[in-house]
């Protein structure tokens, strides 16, 4: 590969190392940014869904994510405490992936960045802090310390993979768009002693929802509907929450992670502008309810990767890209949408729960499943060899 690549890709998280893995096995040179020294120490995003399974099938890094990680083949809908319905995702969605994968995010980036390295040992260059960027007509210099050096870098095209504050969108220039809802959560992993096994749960209850998703090495994601927006969260806060509204006593389970977030909605004005890219999180923001944030960046990294790897002009097919992803981005939008709804706090959960009951036991629940597992997100023909 060349010394000075064509692409530099600013963030090594999932999002990032994925692209960069999906450009170099197409062939094209990137160089990858990472401000951090190491992978992310705790579980956060976990949930890994079938259409990015089916892009990891084609890159060939399945096999690790499939020893990490946990199949959630089954979910669980009660009301308070009665069972209302069940989705089987192992009956009502296409083989070989009929499942959720639950994987910390930790995990993840360790897999995606030994993978990167395996592939391009010298092309991620981690600690090093992007500060500025010049643009002249046809390139971009990117300027960023390393080392305690400041250092330069030319190429054709910057990619902010940076997140939802990304400095690279700022420096473009490129406005976010959309709104924050009221809806505040906290989420905490305890060690499992349900009786659920591989199974996922959703509870709605008239105070708002709860749901728990098993983790590998006997762990349970557990996310809480909440009236405010807790800055200081203990795991005891969790423990309350969960013992009032549905009567299950989390108090001797281990806590290992505690988070407190808010939710909302924004995407950039434009995908690109010149020779800046965006990707992920910094071109798109959608709510954490449903897991599909990170999803949606890999699908979207893997189609901008086509597009890098085309030797002609890539600018109408740039704009075909972000067509085709912003229509994406929004219809995921609107499923996360529809999915804190339910999970509101109701006077009177009766008419819901009885909808809910409704779908769930009857041919209705395999549109759920798909909705649920991100299906016809990408088209059939994108995993033609999974």
């Amino acid at each position: 590969m060349s010394e000075k690549p064509e692409i530099v890709i600013v963030g090594g998280g999932p999002v990032g190392l994925f692209l960069g893995i999906c450009l170099i096995k197409q062939g094209t040179d990137c160089l990858i940014l990472e401000k951090r020294k190491n992978p992310v120490p705790d579980s956060r995003s976990l949930g890994i869904h079938p259409p990015s399974l089916r892009l990891f099938k084609q890159l060939d890094v399945i096999e690790p994510f499939l020893k990490a990680g946990l199949k959630i083949k089954t979910g669980l809908a009660y009301n308070a405490q009665t069972l209302m319905g069940t989705i089987d995702f192992e009956s009502t969605c296409p083989k070989p992936f009929n499942y959720i994968l639950a994987c910390p995010q930790s995990e993840t980036e360790r897999i995606l960045r030994d993978e990167f390295l395996a592939l391009a040992p010298d092309k991620l260059i981690t600690e090093a802090q992007v500060f500025d960027l010049h643009f002249d007509e046809t390139s971009v210099n990117v300027f960023y310390t390393h080392e305690e050096t400041s250092k330069k870098i030319k190429v054709s095209y910057i990619i902010g993979c940076d997140g939802k504050n990304s400095l690279i969108r700022q420096k473009a220039d490129i406005l976010l768009e959309g709104k924050r809802y009221p809806d505040t959560y906290i989420m905490g992993d305890f060690e499992d002693i349900t009786s659920f096994g591989d199974k996922a749960a959703v509870f709605l209850p008239k105070q708002g929802m709860i749901e728990c998703f098993p983790l590998p090495n006997g762990m349970r994601r557990w996310v809480v509907k909440t009236d405010m927006y807790y800055s200081n969260a203990t795991a005891n806060d969790i423990v309350e929450l969960v013992k009032d509204r549905i009567n299950f006593d989390l108090s001797v389970a281990k806590n290992t992670m505690l988070s407190s977030f808010g939710v909302q909605h924004f995407i950039a004005e434009s995908f690109f502008k010149d020779s800046v890219i965006l990707c992920g999180d910094s071109a798109h923001v959608v709510s954490p309810i449903g897991g599909q944030g990170m999803n949606l960046g890999w699908i979207g990294a893997w189609e901008l990767s086509k597009v890098l790897s085309f030797p002609e002009s890539k600018l109408p097919l740039l704009k075909h890209y972000e067509n085709a992803h912003r229509k994406r981005v929004i219809k995921a939008a609107k499923r996360a949408e529809l999915n804190m709804l339910l999970g509101r706090k109701r006077t009177f959960p009766f008419l819901r729960n009885s909808v809910l009951r409704l779908m769930l036991n009857t041919p209705l629940k395999k549109k759920m499943a798909h909705q649920f597992t991100m299906q016809g997100l990408l088209p059939e023909q994108e995993f033609s060899t999974a």
